[in-house]
């Protein structure tokens, strides 16, 4: 008896193009919606913008809101890389997605508004030269896009704890336990 006769209308070949063993080499962002995938990459190009417009920066009179900028806007890109690499992976699939949503939730949030906060502090004490202005237009615009991406994902919670309740008759809320009719 062949073998091949039993399993041939089981089976079916997937074919392969990234080679023998390994999953597709494309990384799509589409994991959220269109419009929070944009926002994901809008996030991580602006933070990156901003740290290099403030690496450019030779001199400062005032450095504290200057460092905390730094700082702020490297985080910044950091977590929106590690955010953007989860989404667009397979590791997505392998995690616990309420947690991963429930991450990147925070993560906006804060983000935010620390890049705000930074911002604003370096705006306070810049010395107003071309590449600070630069990284400060870019530190704002990161820093609300972070809390727009925030309210957006506060909208989707709120739709989705709306569209859960379910609805109950109020007979059965008035009518007692024990009660024998």
């Amino acid at each position: 008896m062949d073998n091949g006769q039993v399993y041939s209308s089981t089976t079916e070949n997937v074919p392969s193009t990234s080679g023998p063993g390994r999953g597709s080499r494309r990384f799509p962002l589409t994991r959220p919606d269109p419009i929070r995938a944009s926002l994901k990459l809008a996030e991580l190009v602006f933070s990156l913008l901003a740290f290099i417009c403030e690496e450019v920066v030779s001199l400062c009179t005032q450095c504290g809101g200057l460092y905390f900028f730094e700082f702020i806007s490297c985080s910044a890109f950091l977590l929106s890389l590690l955010v953007v690499i989860v989404y667009s992976t397979k590791l997505y699939e392998k995690v616990d997605k309420d947690k991963v949503k429930k991450l990147d939730f925070i993560i906006s949030l804060v983000t935010g508004v620390l890049f705000l906060i930074a911002s604003i502090a370096f705006a306070c004490t810049s010395d107003q030269t071309t590449a600070e202005t630069v990284a400060i237009v870019f530190g704002f615009l990161a820093s609300f896009i972070f809390i727009f991406d925030f309210v957006l994902m506060m909208v989707e919670i709120l739709r989705k704890s709306q569209s859960r309740k379910p609805e109950v008759p109020q007979t059965t809320l008035t009518q007692p336990l024990n009660a024998s009719t």
